[in-house]
This record gives structure tokens, sequence and C-alpha cells, in this order.
């Protein structure tokens, strides 16, 4: 294990500033979660944005809220809001951007505890979002406040943004202000994601999202002789998958820290199947007609590699179908694209992140563990769109326990991350004289 630096008389004073403000960064947490910005729909983002900008204004920063319009999901009943605050130093120097998602997904079955209640619990704040991600939007705020009140004469400049819809792809919310030019000015990004508190996020695989569609032709269902079975071709398409595709895949492996273990290699989940007639309402008490189904469709959800090519990725699947088709006569299919995210990866020399990591050693006495994410998040829009590369995920929380039935935050991970980030604006923005 590292030994913990001893820290400057500067750095302790703002750890110990962080560690003050341990009740209002509770409170903080607990009122941001009692906002249930659920995501789909799109709910309360301008409530939860008006909230944050009370609470950064009355801390110096100058604020602008933005709504994402005509970005997927925006429309008058369910505006996509977003809030960006800025704070300039007493000179010029760089900006460091602390990004938080302010959406949260459904609530789902098997709570104990109230998933909009924010409750406080054995050192554990409990809530939908408590650890993904409004515990990490909490400390950065707490963050920037304590360096705020230690650090008068400070360089550059300091930025926190709320953003909406990182749960179904961020589109109306950082893809959207990276589209705006807000990254131009920004030379270092923290997105406080739930990574653990002693790990860096240095990016994430990618991602392709495809329906594919098999056709048939219709005809009644007592003589299906007559017709062709969209989904009995369908059929086919999986099991050509499960016999080549995914031992396929299974053998590519990445030289990327992907954690969890299983997603060093590539792999391939199918979303959602459906052939033939909709489904009848549960509340109907009809049948369905006897007919012999003329459509198929299946969306997959396709992760890869960085050493992966997004042609190489989508020839494989038009390799399976067409191996399919060379093999069964009346066979035809479709495909089409729903979605792409290329691979990202800082490097571990990148000046935020030998920032975090030296203050993850101040703070927690060890040296951190960088990791990739199996899934997507928001640094896909800074690095492709904004076009800024020294970006990571680092925030309180536990990766495991987002999106599960009571979901929590610790109440010491959020004050240690909180330290790591305030220690982290001191050396970064930190006057000439500090260390």
């Amino acid at each position: 294990m590292t030994q913990t630096p001893q820290l400057t008389d500067l750095q302790a004073k703002i750890s110990a500033e962080v560690e003050a403000r341990r009740d209002d960064l509770i409170a903080l947490t607990q009122e941001l979660i009692r906002i249930p910005t659920l995501n789909p729909p799109g709910e309360n983002y301008r409530e939860i944005c008006e909230y944050l900008d009370r609470r950064l204004k009355a801390s110096g920063f100058e604020t602008q809220l933005v709504r994402a319009v005509g970005a997927p999901g925006d429309s008058e009943v369910y505006p996509r809001w977003n809030i960006v605050a800025r704070r300039e130093g007493a000179r010029a120097g760089e900006c460091v951007h602390f990004n938080s998602h302010i959406d949260v997904v459904d609530v789902g079955k098997g709570w104990t505890t109230d998933p909009f209640g924010g409750e406080l619990k054995d050192g554990k704040v409990y809530g939908r979002g408590a650890c993904d991600m409004k515990g990490g939007l909490a400390a950065s705020i707490v963050a920037a406040e304590a360096f705020l009140a230690v650090v008068p004469d400070w360089q550059g400049a300091i930025e926190i943004s709320g953003t909406a819809d990182e749960e179904s792809g961020g589109f109306g919310g950082v893809a959207y202000l990276a589209e705006q030019g807000f990254y131009q000015k920004v030379d270092h990004v923290i997105i406080p994601e739930p990574l653990n508190v002693d790990r860096i996020c240095l990016g994430h695989r990618g991602v392709w999202w495809a329906e594919i569609e098999t056709h048939g032709e219709i005809a009644h269902g007592s003589m299906p002789f007559l017709g062709d079975c969209a989904v009995r071709h369908m059929g086919a398409v999986l099991h050509e998958m499960e016999a080549t595709l995914f031992p396929a895949l299974a053998q590519k492996r990445t030289d990327m820290p992907v954690v969890p273990e299983g997603a060093k290699q590539s792999t391939l989940n199918i979303n959602s199947l459906h052939g033939g007639q909709e489904e009848i309402p549960s509340d109907s008490t009809g049948l369905p007609s006897p007919v012999v189904p003329d459509s198929a469709r299946m969306v997959i959800d396709r992760r890869f590699l960085i050493e992966e090519d997004i042609d190489e990725v989508q020839a494989e699947i038009r390799d399976v179908l067409e191996r399919v088709k060379a093999g069964r006569a009346g066979f035809d299919y479709g495909i089409r694209e729903m979605h792409r995210v290329l691979p990202t990866m800082t490097e571990r020399d990148a000046p935020v992140v030998t920032t975090v990591t030296e203050a993850i050693r101040q703070t927690l006495g060890k040296d951190p563990s960088y990791v990739v994410s199996p899934g997507t998040y928001d640094q896909k829009h800074i690095d492709r769109i904004g076009k800024l590369k020294n970006c990571v995920a680092y925030g309180p929380g536990i990766l495991d326990l987002a999106h599960k039935p009571d979901e929590y935050v610790g109440v010491d991970d959020m004050v240690a991350s909180a330290q790591v980030m305030a220690l982290s604006l001191l050396s970064l923005l930190g006057s000439p004289q500090s260390p």
C-alpha cells in the first residue's frame, strides 16, 4: 500500500473544509434524490435545474439553463433542460469542468426504502439515482465550494453542469452542449460516475445497436404451407449466431482494463425479439387472429473493443445473415442501424488522470486502479463531438448498485471523492505559489 503523502497546510485545510461540509453534502444529495427526474420520459428536468441554479448562484457561479431544442426526446411536454454554471478565478488559466447527468432510470420493483425519499441510514443515502449519479453531482458541488472557501486567489475557471438524458444516450444533454460549443473553452473534464472511490475510469467500450428484420409471406394459420413464416427465418438467424458468432466474439479480448472481467471480450445481447402480430392488450379478452407472420424483428446490442473497427463489427452481422440466406430457401432480411458509439480511452499520462491519481493518493493513501466501463457514458460526446480527450470518470458510489432496488451511496465515499476533486482543483487551478 502507498503511504499517504504528507499534506501541505493548504491541502489539509481544503480536505478539512470538505469534511466540515459533510452534513451539507448529505442534505444536498437528499434534495437532489427527492426530485424524481425519471427518464423515460424525462420528468422534472426544469425543476432540478432551477434547484441547482439557486444553489450555484449563491456560490458565485454564473449560470445558464439550456434547453436542447430539437434533440431526441425533447418536446413541449418533456423539454430537455440542462444547466451550465461557471465561475472565473482571479486570473486567466485553465478550466476544470465537472459534468453530472440529472436523469435517473425507472424505479422497478423490490425496494424496501422510498425510492425518492433520500433516507439516511447507517452512513448511506438511499434512493433512485443516489449513486448514479446525484451523489457524485453533490460531491462535485461541495468540492468546488470548499475549494473556493479556502483558496481565494486561484486562476482559471470552474464549471459545473447538470445534463439530461445520459441514461438514454445523452443526446439531449452533453451531446447537445458539445454541438453548441460549450466545451471549446474547457481543458479538463471529470464526470463523477459511480465507479468506486479508489478507481479512475479512462473510457468505455463501443456500442452498435441495430434492428434485424426477417421477411415472410402472410397466410391463414391453418394452412401455413401457403405462407412463409418470418419467425422461423429469425429462428435460423439465432441458430447461426449461437453456432458461429457467439463463439467468435468470446475469443476477442482487449488490452483495455475493462471491468468486470467478462466485459474484456466482445459481447452481443439480444435486446428484444418480436414476430407476427402485435400483442393484444393485457385487459383484452379477445384472441389473436390465425395468420402466418410475414415479419420478425430483433434488436441487437453489440459491445465492441478499441481493437475492433466498426466496419468489421457490422460485417460480422451481415455475414451471419448471408450465411443463413445461402442455405435457406425464401430467406430475405433487412438491417437498420439504430445507434453507434466508438470506444474511447484517455491515456494514463493525460493531465486530468495524473492529477486525480495524486489526489487519490493524498486522500486515500493508495494508488488508484484504472478501469474502463463495459457500457458507455457521456465521455463519448466530450471526446467525439467536443474534441476533448482530457476526460475521466471519477466519483463516489459502487457501480454494481446502479439501477438496482435500494440503490445507495455511502457518505464516507462522497466525502472522500469530494476531497479528491477539491485537491484536484488546487493542483490544476491553484496560484503559482500553491502546491
